[in-house]
């Protein structure tokens, strides 16, 4: 606990209860340790929490590695205005089976579990539970809680590995994931502000919408990046809402908005779609370095640009040859 006054402590909003992969995630942030963190029900609600002012900033889900992009927090980020991306933090899947005390696991017929868990620990509760029957909850956390509580008629819970620290229950059997190098990138959301300096392992996050529906209109908006060297290291699409076939994109690409090529792809992006939504340029959570050919150096941009105001104000042609 923090010996600050709470007056003075920044209050961070993730989903809750205790022991959740957000939890996880918000404890990566150094800045947020002896702070205040507000559990939530789900993603709207710690957003609003931003937005609103209750919370200085949120940790949501919005990637994994296994299932793709969350959709709820994409379709949120891309209709509530006034948020900014600035981090992202990865939690390993892993999930523990746990019990009441007492338990043991040739006890298990009935294991109850989110849906997403359940999918991603079949394999392993084929192999060592053949016989049981599957009670879905609600998140990982609420399958635990219905064990101590006496809510839940089954004798096991899938969990993330933070719950054995928050619960009375009985670790069964550990590692029960299906994929050992499953990943969930999580992003903290704070209100807009400037994004930092580039730290040469950036990231930017983009949603933007097509213009309208016609041959090549992807191609055209991917264009923008592919022409100026830029990586997209996401591109997932997500129905508007509005009408059968129309959709925005969630865009994450290699760089920052402080970088000239970067710059001028937003540029051309702008020009290009109805609509784009900049959610962030912000550090890596691997800290790799974005690589890019030499002819897309920020000096290249510039050569260019001041090359283009000599020609408008009459500049004598560098490049011409002596004579010519």
């Amino acid at each position: 606990m923090s010996d600050e006054p709470e007056a003075n402590r920044r209050t961070y909003s993730y989903l809750g209860p205790a022991g959740t992969f957000t939890e996880a995630a918000l404890a990566q942030v150094p800045e947020a340790r002896g702070q205040i963190w507000r559990p939530v029900r789900n993603v709207g609600e710690a957003l609003a929490d931003v937005v609103e002012g209750r919370s200085d900033a949120a940790m949501i889900a919005i990637e994994n590695s296994v299932d793709g992009g969350v959709s709820t927090a994409q379709d949120a980020l891309a209709t509530m205005p006034g948020l900014r991306i600035i981090g992202e933090y990865l939690v390993p899947v892993e999930f523990v089976l746990v019990g009441r005390p007492g338990t043991r696991l040739e006890d298990v017929s009935l294991v109850a579990a989110h849906p997403v868990a359940y999918a991603q620990c079949l394999r392993w509760l084929t192999a060592n539970l053949p016989a049981h029957a599957h009670i879905p909850a609600s998140s990982n956390v609420a399958s635990a809680v219905g064990l101590v509580d006496g809510t839940s008629d089954a004798q096991a819970a899938i969990a993330a590995p933070g719950i054995l620290e928050h619960l009375d229950v009985e670790l069964l059997a550990e590692g029960i994931g299906d994929n050992a190098e499953a990943v969930t990138r999580f992003v903290l959301v704070g209100r807009t502000v400037a994004p930092p300096e580039p730290t040469g392992a950036d990231k930017t996050s983009l949603i933007a919408e097509l213009p309208d529906d016609h041959p090549g209109a992807l191609l055209e908006m991917l264009e923008q990046f592919a022409t100026r060297g830029i990586n997209l290291s996401l591109l997932a699409s997500r129905p508007i809402g509005d009408a059968l076939g129309r959709y925005r994109f969630v865009i994450d690409a290699d760089g920052h908005i402080k970088d000239e090529r970067m710059a001028d792809a937003l540029l051309g992006l702008r020009r290009f779609s109805p609509k784009v939504i900049f959610l962030g340029s912000y550090p890596r959570a691997d800290h790799a370095v974005v690589r890019y050919p030499d002819r897309y150096s920020d000096d290249v941009f510039v050569e260019a640009r001041d090359w283009l105001r000599g020609l408008l104000s009459g500049e004598p042609d560098a490049d011409a040859e002596p004579g010519v």
